[in-house]
């Protein structure tokens, strides 16, 4: 972590002495190294610390950066089987720091920056990839009509908007053509599955790098970085881990291209899915091709997105969401390469 200087501090503590019951300073504020989206402050007082998220200052993408969804999602998400930390306000005045932010429960546990969880016992890696199924599993079994959220995403065919949807950022945070990433549009929007009727709740950015687990054991205690979440289709997720799993292991893929999974007690593709689809109750996927080349197409539109901020001076980490720009490209070769594969 590292010391922040776009943070006002004596704003933020103003505003937690008004508003934020057993809220006693003084205050200091650490910004955490990851995460390239949405600026992440550990918030430290004699007595506890907590946890702010803020919009990046600068101009933004319509809908992007949607600080006021994350905190309503986790809030629903307080007295379910999916673990997330407590959420303590949100404030929507941009007047108090120059843009939206809230504050939450800090955590304290372990997060894995990559799958093959080198560090770990073959037991300890085995435990926390079921946790890591059985916790997306429980994701999209919540009932949405009783935790309020019916209303957090469209009707419709989920993949149709979305496509759409990061089409168009895409293409407002384009800064020159990539050939393979225009046919990888081309060929997703030909290809949409028919909707077969699954609308859940979807975190949008379903890692091991988003959830923390326990200091001992491998228990999963938060699920974290919900801005992307909405109501849609659960195979997005699944999808998700899935992809990242595709990449080079090490600290920039973070994936488990090349590993002998079994040898380090990690699951295979399709023993996940297998697994996920068993807690489910589901028979298993077809075309599971087009989720996985689904995957690879909306984090090159987020990573074209990154590398544009830092082009325009907002991006949370400049140097290193330069380099993001350079894999635009190769997400998009991947993603053609997935379309028409089965797992």
């Amino acid at each position: 972590m590292s010391k922040e200087t776009t943070l006002d501090i004596a704003a933020v503590d103003a505003y937690l002495k008004e508003y934020l019951n057993g809220y006693e300073g003084p205050l200091e504020a650490t910004k955490f190294a990851v995460g390239q989206s949405n600026p992440t402050f550990e918030l430290r007082t004699p007595n506890r610390s907590y946890v702010l998220r803020r919009k990046p200052p600068g101009v933004l993408l319509k809908s992007a950066h949607a600080v006021d969804r994350e905190f309503r999602v986790q809030q629903a998400l307080a007295d379910s089987n999916v673990p997330v930390p407590k959420m303590h306000l949100l404030c929507e005045d941009d007047g108090v720091i120059g843009s939206v932010f809230y504050v939450m429960e800090h955590l304290k546990g372990r997060i894995f920056l990559e799958p093959t969880l080198r560090s770990e016992s073959n037991d300890v890696r085995t435990g926390v990839m079921d946790e890591m199924n059985r916790v997306l599993a429980e994701l999209h079994m919540v009932d949405i009509d009783a935790a309020g959220l019916s209303d957090y995403g469209p009707m419709g065919n989920y993949f149709e908007r979305q496509i759409s949807r990061w089409t168009k950022q895409y293409r407002a945070s384009e800064t020159s053509a990539i050939a393979d990433m225009d046919a990888l549009i081309s060929e997703l929007e030909r290809s949409i599955p028919a909707d077969d009727g699954q609308r859940t709740l979807v975190h949008g950015d379903y890692r091991i790098d988003n959830l923390m687990f326990a200091s001992e054991g491998t228990g999963c205690i938060g699920v974290l970085d919900w801005e992307l979440s909405t109501i849609g289709h659960p195979y997005a997720d699944l999808a998700a881990v899935i992809m990242q799993w595709q990449m080079q292991p090490g600290t920039e893929g973070r994936g488990l291209a090349g590993i002998d999974r079994e040898s380090l007690g990690l699951p295979s593709d399709q023993a996940f899915i297998a697994q996920y689809c068993k807690r489910r109750g589901l028979p298993g996927i077809q075309n599971f091709g087009f989720y996985l080349a689904f995957n690879f197409f909306r984090m090159a539109a987020i990573l074209q997105g990154v590398y544009k901020r830092a082009l325009d001076g907002n991006a949370s980490d400049p140097k290193r969401a330069q380099a993001f720009g350079t894999y635009v490209p190769i997400f998009a070769q991947c993603g053609l390469a997935a379309l028409g594969k089965e797992l």
